[in-house]
Formats: structure tokens, sequence, C-alpha cells
């Protein structure tokens, strides 16, 4: 039988956790795929202060993403800062490397291939069959219960709401450190 000393012990735990603390700062971090897993990185916020008719309805943020599409997230920041489109009038396609993945999910609106200016959607309901047409850049972060108030104003026969859907005011809000989002 083998008998350790007290003090045997303690060098014996001492080396456990050591060897312990070695082995899991030795494990590999999370790989580009673990990465590519959890979605895309906010590097950008915008907020969209909204109101139907006269009723001030809410604040939408929106999280923008920047190294994946940075042609169309500039575009954006400086329309939604008061500036003119950065293109002109029209700009290309960027990408197509993220899809409408469900709720909430911000794109270009376009009339074609190459033909993205101002207009812009936020999708309510999974919608693949945009995906490959349309510019995803970005996600509502907060307030997706003002798209929702949005989307159940009652419109006219030609789809045109009875009141005026108003961005009332608007503007960017900086992000100290990028942080990915689930696609969801």
């Amino acid at each position: 039988m083998l008998r350790l000393s007290e003090r045997n012990m303690k060098v014996l735990l001492a080396a456990a956790l050591i060897a312990g603390s070695v082995f899991f700062l030795l494990l590999p971090g999370p790989s580009a795929a673990d990465e590519k897993k959890k979605g895309p990185k906010v590097t950008v916020k915008v907020y969209f202060d909204l109101r139907i008719g006269d009723e001030d309805v809410g604040r939408v943020i929106f999280g923008l993403f920047g190294k994946t599409v940075p042609k169309t997230v500039d575009n954006f920041v400086a329309l939604a800062t008061g500036e003119k489109s950065i293109y002109g009038e029209r700009f290309p396609d960027e990408n197509f490397k993220l899809k409408h993945y469900g709720p909430g999910w911000v794109s270009m609106a376009n009339a074609g291939k190459d033909t993205n200016g101002s207009q812009f959607f936020i999708t309510t309901v999974k919608t693949a069959w945009l995906d490959g047409k349309h510019v995803v850049f970005g996600k509502v972060l907060e307030g997706m219960e003002v798209v929702r108030k949005v989307e159940s104003t009652k419109t006219d026969s030609r789809d045109k709401p009875l009141k005026d859907v108003i961005i009332a005011d608007c503007g960017k809000i900086e992000v100290e450190k990028p942080f990915a989002i689930a696609k969801e």
C-alpha cells in the first residue's frame, strides 16, 4: 500500500492542476468554420425612430455587417446620417454571402441585378426566394415589435399605407467591439 504524506499530496495536487491548465491552454480556439456558424459580425448600428400618422411607434436598431458587405453598409450609414448615397443613384450588388434566414433581416431593394440605391426592406418571415437577388446587409437587433406595427398598418388597394409611415429621426451608433449574431 502506497502512503503519501500531506506534503506529497499537495505537490501531487499542484502538479495535476498545472498539467490540467496547460492542457486547457493548448486546446484549439474557435476555428473559422465555428465563426461562420455563429453568423455575421455587427460592426456598426443605425437607429430609426418611426412614426405612423401622428403616433410615435418606437425605435428600431439595426446591426450592420460592415466586414461582409462594407460598401452596402457605408452607403446605408451615409443615408441614415443625412448624407446622399455615396455611389450615386445606383450601385452594383456587393455579394450574396448572407441569406434571408428569417424575420428581421435587412436587404437592399432593387429593380434587378446591380440596381441598388436607397431603398431597403426588412423581412418579417423567412424569404429564401430573395436569396441571391437582394444583398443582405443587416439585422434588426431591437424593435422588431415596431417593424410588426409597420407591417400591420392598413393599406389601400394599391398596398399604400393609409397613414404615412415616417422615419422621424435616425442616426449612427458606434460599436466598440464587433460581435457576431445568430443566423436565425
